[in-house]
């Protein structure tokens, strides 16, 4: 029944247009249902963003040692031209349910709420504080998002201990891949400067990209580490490169290049502005009137829970209960609010629906995938309870 009922809402929270930031009154529903369970909700709210956070303390310590909670966002990416149902009108058709959100991450929203209802009646007494924390900015710039929210809570001392960020994380079917750890995300862009002129008279230029040259293959796609057995290889991926006057005849004045570097730990940014660098300063040395600028910025660090932790062996477990597949741990894949965890001293991993249709036409779930997920949170809980 509870399994059916957790489809329901899902259902219902699909039909709130949550375009980033917006939260449309979805809150209110929700606290509705966690407030009847005994939960204290607060708003953590700045400028357009805005979070929910619900907790409630379990058994008789007035502040257990172990607070474990359950984060997510509310809002979605905007909808696109094309879709074949209503994006909003959570459409069932052959054991799907159509909508925007649908796997990222309403779905996951769903199971935790239902998961965590279950655990305030099932282990009243279990020393443990159980909460949730959402967001309305996750898939824009999250300024003041699960990062406002988690500084907020630091000052009421209310920092989970250990969490699940209800992202879908799945490849081809439910249980198939945890995140551990996501790589981190460095953006640059390089300028290299030269001197324009007439393309019939190359020794009156200073040509910048004849002065890259053989370097590039030093930037594009080089392996800025090795790779371990939690991250694959740092690698620079040149994303745009632009100069001149789209011309045939007039050499360009600059030429800008514009790269991502998904980091693990092993590569922090200021090794990438080192080696960056080396190879401009080279390159500077050999063409005279050659300059160049070169700026990163850190958008998201990475970060690793360990696979012999307590948090991946009870979920592994509950996984393997419920839907008889043990599951890999992965650290591949974009970056998601679980990488604000790190620096609170929080232990966090992802675990989720499968991600086929993730921001794409016509975003669909696998209405059994939305009912195994609850039971699984709810097998999590029920372990970690008794930990």
């Amino acid at each position: 029944m509870q399994a059916q009922q957790c489809v329901d809402f899902l259902a219902k929270l699909l039909t709130y247009p949550t375009i980033t930031p917006q939260e449309c009154g979805i809150y209110e529903p929700i606290k509705a249902l966690l407030l009847e369970a005994g939960f204290e909700c607060l708003h953590i709210d700045k400028h357009d963003t805005r979070n929910l956070f619900a907790h409630i303390t379990l058994g008789k310590s007035p502040k257990p040692a172990r607070h474990f909670c359950f984060m997510g966002h509310i809002d979605v990416v905007p909808v696109g031209d094309g879709w074949s149902v209503d994006p909003f009108g959570a459409v069932v058709e052959n054991g799907y349910i159509y909508g925007r959100g649908a796997q990222d991450m309403k779905a996951g929203v769903a199971a935790c709420i239902y998961a965590l209802l279950d655990c305030a009646k099932a282990a009243a007494t279990a020393p443990l504080m159980l909460s949730l924390l959402l967001t309305s900015d996750e898939e824009g710039d999250g300024t003041y998002g699960t990062a406002y929210a988690l500084q907020e809570l630091a000052k009421r001392d209310l920092l989970p201990t250990h969490a699940i960020v209800a992202e879908p994380t799945c490849s081809s079917i439910l249980g198939d891949t945890i995140k551990n750890g996501r790589r981190g995300s460095i953006n640059g862009v390089l300028e290299i400067v030269g001197k324009q002129g007439h393309a019939a008279y190359p020794s009156k230029c200073i040509n910048p990209i004849e002065a890259l040259g053989s370097s590039l293959g030093k930037l594009a796609g080089v392996e800025l580490d090795s790779g371990d057995r939690d991250f694959a290889p740092t690698k620079l991926v040149i994303t745009d490169m632009r100069g001149g006057l789209e011309v045939v005849n007039v050499t360009p004045s600059a030429l800008k290049i514009m790269f991502n570097v998904r980091n693990s730990p092993a590569t922090p940014k200021e090794r990438v502005q080192e080696y960056v660098e080396s190879i401009m300063q080279a390159v500077c040395a050999k063409n005279v009137g050659i300059s160049y600028t070169l700026s990163l910025k850190q958008s998201a660090k990475p970060f690793i829970c360990k696979q012999d932790s307590k948090l991946i062996h009870t979920l592994s477990a509950s996984i393997q209960k419920v839907c008889g597949i043990t599951p890999e741990c992965s650290t591949s894949g974009g970056t998601s609010d679980a990488r604000f965890c790190q620096e609170f001293g929080i232990e966090a991993i992802e675990f989720g629906v499968c991600n086929d249709t993730i921001h794409s036409i016509d975003e669909r779930v696998k209405i059994t995938e939305v009912e195994q997920l609850y039971r699984v949170f709810r097998a999590f809980l029920e372990r970690f309870a008794q930990v």
